[in-house]
């Protein structure tokens, strides 16, 4: 009876924790796709809930989110971004963290013969590929750094706008572009390009990706719990594995 009673007090608890668990929808930059791809079965493990990942540019994820997308969480590749989102409103008190950052490099495809060595090599392109400098923060830091190298009004005509960082990575993989700006990240788990050079931190814009959960969802208690997953030692690892740095509450680099 006793063994019964325990097995029917287990059950109950199971069935309570199934009942509680709930999906919520991920807002995240397209550069954290594979990383966080990674991550969703470790979230449904510790926590019972799971997630829809929306990956894209994250001025256009901002842009849904303001337009009244059901978001519960939004991971943005910037900070003006979840500015934005903030202002409107739409970010939960106390949830919002600078959790990781990234660097630009110039890539080329792997069979390609060109020798670029720094920002004055790119004169010589037909055509170099950047995330739309107009609004995806890609390709609006990449705009930013050829601007303190005073080669921005040079290359502009030459520039491609992509959707996303990730479609600038493919117009390089596919030899469609001579080059392509993107971040460390990307350039590394892709087998068609390899690194021209990569861009010195001192000349770039700080590249920051700010997270927090959002209030407009239909499961802001998932986004809650999703956020602070993110800053869990396993997400930190995965993070680091995937060649993001992660950030210290003081805006550093987090100790290993």
């Amino acid at each position: 009876m006793r063994t019964m009673s325990r097995l029917c007090v287990l059950t109950l608890m199971l069935l309570g924790g199934a009942a509680n668990a709930e999906e919520g929808l991920v807002f995240a930059a397209a550069s954290t796709t594979d990383v966080l791809q990674e991550l969703r079965p470790a979230f449904t493990k510790a926590t019972g809930h799971s997630v829809v990942l929306a990956l894209g540019s994250s001025g256009d994820l901002a842009r849904q989110a303001m337009a009244g997308a059901p978001a519960d969480a939004f991971l943005s590749a910037d900070v003006a971004r979840m500015e934005a989102v903030q202002k409107a409103g739409l970010v939960q008190p106390g949830t919002r963290v600078d959790l990781l950052s990234n660097r630009l490099v110039v890539v080329i495809p792997l069979d390609s013969k060109r020798k670029l060595v720094g920002p004055e090599s790119l004169k010589g392109l037909k055509r170099l590929v950047l995330a739309d400098p107009a609004i995806v923060p890609a390709g609006v830091y990449a705009k930013a750094w050829l601007e303190k190298a005073g080669l921005w009004k040079d290359l502009a005509p030459q520039v491609v706008p992509a959707l996303d960082v990730r479609a600038a990575l493919a117009a390089v993989e596919a030899g469609r572009v001579d080059a392509g700006v993107v971040y460390a990240t990307d350039a590394a788990q892709s087998k068609k390009v390899r690194v021209a050079f990569e861009v010195p931190a001192t000349d770039a814009p700080r590249i920051v990706y700010p997270v927090a959960a959002l209030t407009k969802g239909k499961a802001p208690e998932v986004g809650l719990s999703f956020v602070r997953f993110l800053q869990s030692e396993p997400a930190k690892a995965a993070f680091r594995r995937h060649g993001f740095v992660v950030l210290a509450p003081d805006g550093g680099e987090s100790a290993k």
